[in-house]
């Protein structure tokens, strides 16, 4: 077996499973090589919420400031109090369309820079940390090792592509074109003489979940994934559709079982025997990346 550098990654069943599948995969073509990462949960801390939720809640609140009858709109009043009653009673995808509208007439280019400020500005709530630091150290390895064994690294997410493709590259070292997930829709606008792109409150496609997840992999990368890694049911179909790749293949689904270090909740997969179960608590020595 070849030399593995994953430092933070506890000997065990898991990391065994992680290095023969990394030996196995050498035996393929490298355009058969391609590693499909889901983002929240799975390379940053989600909890208490994930940063794009803490993201629009800010811009929520700055929004407020110049226009405070927001606050009495039901799905807005939903997010700013956290009502998740009142959430699944409005349906989480219109509140996510109202969420939407705070960056409606946008150019990409003006909602990139509102996001590289807020990250540059904010901190995780509980852990005091900026949010480059709330990332996997073990995952970040993992990523590190596929790239060194020539494999294709692409992000697959269930929140917004353009607010993950802002710190893709940045965090995790893959371009914004290398990330998959939920998409706004644009229009295009030639009120200032010249032709721009501007964002609507409307998104492209169904949420990017399960079956949905898939379809999208396949149309923005075209190519079927040998590696896979999630940690919530949303990213079940992944898994399942990369286990049953033919030859060498891995889906790992990171379980959160380490209160003192992270957090323990269930994200709700039901384990498969052809998944690799990856222990927060048993398989990490490090959780956090340093920066």
């Amino acid at each position: 077996m070849s030399q593995v550098k994953l430092p933070s990654w506890q000997p065990g069943a898991t990391r065994d499973a992680i290095e023969v599948f990394l030996d196995s995969a050498e035996m393929l073509p490298e355009e058969r090589r391609v590693a499909v990462f889901d983002v929240d949960g799975t390379l940053w801390c989600e909890r208490p919420h994930n940063p794009q939720l803490e993201f629009l809640v800010a811009e929520l609140r700055g929004a407020l400031g110049g226009r405070p009858e927001l606050a009495e709109r039901p799905e807005y009043r939903a997010v700013l109090e956290w009502d998740r009653a009142a959430i699944a009673r409005l349906g989480a995808v219109n509140v996510m369309l109202a969420l939407n509208e705070l960056h409606a007439g946008l150019t990409p280019e003006e909602f990139e820079a509102r996001v590289v400020t807020w990250f540059g500005a904010t901190f995780h709530p509980d852990k005091r940390v900026p949010w480059s630091q709330t990332r996997y150290r073990p995952m970040l390895e993992l990523i590190a090792e596929l790239r060194a064994r020539h494999f294709s690294v692409y992000l697959a997410t269930g929140i917004g592509t353009e607010f993950v493709r802002v710190v893709s590259q940045r965090f995790f070292g893959v371009p914004p074109e290398g990330v998959a997930g939920a998409q706004v829709g644009y229009e295009l606008d030639h009120g200032l003489g010249l032709p721009r792109m501007l964002r609507t409150r409307e998104t492209v496609g169904d949420p990017n979940e399960g079956a949905a997840t898939v379809g999208n992999i396949i149309r923005s990368l075209g190519r079927r994934p040998i590696f896979a890694a999630g940690s919530n049911a949303g990213d079940a179909q992944v898994l399942e559709y990369t286990a049953a790749t033919e030859g060498p293949s891995l889906a790992l689904l990171l379980r959160h079982d380490d209160a003192e270090r992270e957090y323990a909740y269930d994200g709700g997969a039901a384990a498969r025997p052809e998944w690799t179960l990856v222990s927060m608590k048993d398989d990490w020595s490090t959780v956090f990346a340093d920066a």
